[in-house]
């Protein structure tokens, strides 16, 4: 019975223990069902579900989404946190669910694409509201520029800012925040443009921007592009031309030199015309003028230090102070030296001194002198080199007018050709010397104004002519040479350089129509002296007295003059002519 009882109770047992067995089951199937679902309770492939990280290993943390066998995610998935992953046992955590078991009985999740897929739907619902992204530039892309929202996204070139840049890479790393212009999921296409949030942000600035502009307004505004003429200003929506020579009251060679961009300056309104939009700006004029009291700063006479700014042709610009220049011009550069080109003496940069001559405060100009740092050596002259004095010196120059002798570094004095010979017949004074040649010469003159220095040669021997009435007594017989013939007489030279005139009423006893008829150049003629003026460097000769040699002179003077004009009279109008066409 016993055994029959239990024989009957092992075979009714079994039908009851399956059906419980099947019961759990059937109950663990729905308790399944019913963790870490999405919609309708069921575990979906390629969709989000939320799990709890029950274990962590070196490379993956072990995961529980309420199903019958946990997942693996990697471990590099989660980030690093202070150099370790950042994911604990017991973090929740949202994954995709990949695959429901892979090869090992596990299923496949991936919390990377979770999160991309996360990012991709925020993405989506922030352009159906028409909201904002925010992102870094992370690099350069052909035609633009890529951008990290999340996921990758593209940012035209043209859409990066209001106006073409250049340089596209010093943008990279910089964080901002941009408008979604073209999303598509499938194909994991994003654009987006940071333009047109500048546009707007402009548009609104620019009018609060043109309410304030106005002729002498003082605005503040941001160096936004370096030209070589120029800065343009943002004032806030709108563009100012900042000009170069509005920019100081001193010189600037190029607007680098005073902004860069992105400097914040205050500037104030020239010109605005409502029209076009276009305002000029200016900057040197928020300061004072500096020529406003240039007149009481410098004052003829003051020494001041500057910097070279410019060189030209017929002078240096010298910058006394920022916005006021002087000007030295070439002859005020040395007392001596012949200044050929201001870069001889300076170069542009070099501190110089100089001295104030004249200012002119309402046409902006100074005029300055460097060589007034010095004394004027030509005042010294009058000391060292005493009229009548002799000197020494080598000839540096010959011109057809005379030739000019070092007479000490930078001074050079002047022979003039009418002072280098008392007899010699001097057509150009390169017959007789050449630079270099030492001479010996008097000093004449010293005129400081005009920085002139008169030497003479023929001064360093007695002049012949003041000897002559002494030498050639009046009624002397001398011989000569004729030198010249003219229609009034002919002219001897008596000695070297020393010359007579014979009037054609002296050649003859009888009367002579034409002196040619009667002598020619190089004759050798007997002649008297019958009068002479050293003065005037004039001597009168005669033929005719020469052959009345027995006859008393003054007696055949006399003879000579009854009824008609004075010897005298005709011998100075006929000498100064004939003078006259040699």
């Amino acid at each position: 019975m016993a055994n029959t009882q239990t024989g009957s109770e092992q075979t009714n047992n079994p039908p009851v223990a399956l059906e419980a067995d099947e019961d759990f089951a059937s109950m663990l199937e729905e308790s399944f069902k019913g963790k870490g679902t999405t919609k309708g309770g069921e575990l979906k492939e390629n969709e989000i579900v939320r799990g709890t990280v029950v274990q962590v290993t070196k490379d993956y943390a072990v995961v529980d989404i309420g199903y019958k066998s946990e997942g693996q995610v990697p471990i590099q998935e989660f980030g690093l946190a202070d150099g370790k992953p950042n994911v604990k046992v017991g973090d929740q955590v949202e994954v995709l669910l990949e695959s429901r078991e892979n090869d090992t009985g596990m299923v496949v999740l991936s919390k990377e694409k979770a999160d991309k897929m996360r990012i991709w739907d925020e993405i989506s619902a922030a352009c159906e509201r028409d909201e904002l992204v925010e992102g870094t530039i992370v690099g350069r892309v052909k035609g633009g520029l890529s951008v990290d929202i999340g996921v990758k996204a593209f940012l035209p070139g043209s859409q990066v800012d209001l106006r073409p840049i250049r340089n596209l890479d010093k943008l990279i790393g910089e964080k901002f925040k941009f408008k979604v212009i073209k999303f598509n999921k499938k194909r994991g296409n994003i654009v987006l443009s940071r333009r047109v949030l500048l546009e707007k942000e402009r548009e609104t600035l620019k009018k609060d921007t043109l309410n304030r502009l106005k002729e002498g307004a003082v605005l503040t505004g941001i160096v936004k592009n370096l030209t070589d003429y120029g800065a343009f200003i943002d004032l806030g929506g709108i563009d100012g031309l900042l000009h170069i020579t509005d920019m100081s009251w001193g010189r600037v060679g190029h607007p680098s030199e005073m902004l860069n961009v992105g400097d914040e300056l205050r500037v104030t309104v020239l010109k605005f015309d409502p029209a076009t939009e276009r305002v000029s700006l200016g900057l040197k004029q928020i300061q004072e003028d500096p020529w406003a009291h240039a007149a009481d700063k410098y004052p003829p006479g003051t020494r001041i230090k500057g910097k070279v700014v410019s060189l030209t042709d017929y002078g240096a610009f010298i910058e006394m102070e920022p916005g006021v220049e002087g000007l030295v011009h070439i002859s005020e550069m040395s007392w001596t030296k012949r200044v050929k080109h201001p870069s001889k003496v300076m170069a542009i940069g070099d501190q110089v001194e100089a001295v104030v001559l004249d200012v002119d405060a309402k046409a902006k100009r100074i005029s300055l002198g460097m060589k007034q740092i010095e004394p004027n050596p030509w005042t010294l002259l009058e000391e060292q080199y005493p009229i009548g004095s002799v000197i020494r010196g080598q000839v540096r120059n010959v011109t057809d007018f005379g030739i000019f002798v070092g007479v000490q570094e930078g001074i050079d004095g002047l022979v003039h050709v009418s002072d280098i010979s008392w007899t010699q017949r001097i057509k150009h004074p390169g017959d007789l010397y050449k630079k270099g040649d030492e001479v010996e010469a008097v000093v004449l003159n010293i005129d400081v104004e005009n920085e002139r220095f008169s030497l003479g040669i023929k001064q360093l021997h007695p002049d012949p002519w003041s000897e002559l009435p002494t030498k050639y007594p009046i009624g002397s017989r001398v011989k000569g040479k004729v030198t010249k013939v003219a229609d009034f007489g002919a002219f001897v030279e008596i000695e070297p350089g020393i010359e007579g005139l014979v009037h054609v009423s002296e050649l003859r006893d009888e009367r002579v129509e034409n002196p040619r008829d009667v002598v020619k150049e190089g004759d050798e003629l007997d002649v008297k002296v019958i009068d002479m003026d050293p003065h005037e460097r004039k001597v009168a000769l005669s033929v005719k007295a020469a052959l009345h040699e027995g006859e008393d002179y003054r007696e055949y003077m006399r003879n000579q003059q009854g009824g008609r004009a004075s010897f005298g009279e005709v011998f100075g109008d006929k000498l100064g002519k004939g003078r006259r066409e040699r």
